[in-house]
């Protein structure tokens, strides 16, 4: 009586994630993103003045509409809609590295490989940001009732010469940051995916956020560059972000490329 051959068993092909990137190397793509953003500059800058025209336009909405009191939710918010603002930005670097020309139309008018999924994930960042300025509204009169907001010109002092103020303010950070992990972590790499390959949203931020996870140390430099310079553009009233703005895209690109290559 004639056996059957054994047959191997077979696994899932493992999924490497590049667990070893090392943290240096959230500034080589900085630097990346410099080089890019001098490859046809004017390109990069009309974007970056389009981006700080938009933010300054919003910023100066929320004062005509005495809505102030949410001025510093709708600042963090920008970073958590910033990747799909930046998509233009990718379009570039991935032009550049395919040896095409760059145009600025193209970047405004970008046709992502994914069609409208990129719109989708951008309507789920945008819901995103939108609960955590509620959230903040939230966390605010929690401490303080409903107590009106005193205005820009004394909440420094209503928030730093109080208990409850320092109670709020690690509240607010506490919350705000977990708002900021998480966008951080679904859309830095989701949208440049979007752009590049073919796939759904929500697949792209499945990914992306176990890349990050697998790649903690450096993603959570690169959160930190893109903290500080964000934050050196708003103390410069936006015009900081002529230029950091493009940089910070073109590196994200680089980010994607080096951990999904």
């Amino acid at each position: 009586m004639s056996t059957l051959p054994a047959v191997e068993p077979r696994h899932p092909p493992a999924v490497d994630f590049n667990r070893h990137m090392p943290v240096g190397a959230a500034f080589g793509w900085l630097a990346a993103g410099w080089r890019d953003f001098w490859k046809n500059p004017l390109a990069s800058l009309l974007y970056g003045l389009l981006v700080a025209a938009v933010s300054a336009a919003i910023v100066w909405g929320l004062f005509a509409l005495k809505l102030d009191y949410i001025l510093f939710p709708a600042l963090a918010g920008f970073l958590v809609v910033g990747p799909i603002l930046a998509i233009g930005l990718y379009e570039k670097s991935r032009r550049i590295a395919a040896g095409e020309k760059v145009r600025f139309f193209r970047m405004v008018f970008v046709r992502a490989a994914s069609g409208y999924q990129v719109l989708f994930a951008g309507v789920l960042l945008s819901l995103l940001a939108l609960l955590w300025m509620r959230a903040a509204v939230i966390v605010y009169a929690l401490f303080f009732g409903v107590r009106a907001f005193p205005g820009i010109d004394h909440i420094a002092e209503m928030l730093l010469t109080t208990p409850t103020g320092w109670a709020m303010l690690l509240v607010g950070t506490a919350v705000g940051g977990l708002f900021a992990a998480f966008a951080f972590a679904i859309s830095v790499l989701a949208i440049p995916m979007l752009l590049a390959e073919r796939t759904d949203a929500l697949t792209a931020m499945g990914l992306s956020m176990a890349r990050v996870w697998a790649n903690r140390p450096v993603m959570i430099a690169w959160g930190a560059i893109v903290c500080v310079l964000s934050a050196f553009s708003i103390a410069t009233g936006f015009i900081g972000l002529i230029i950091v703005f493009p940089v910070l895209g073109h590196g994200v690109w680089h980010a994607y490329r080096a951990l999904t290559a």
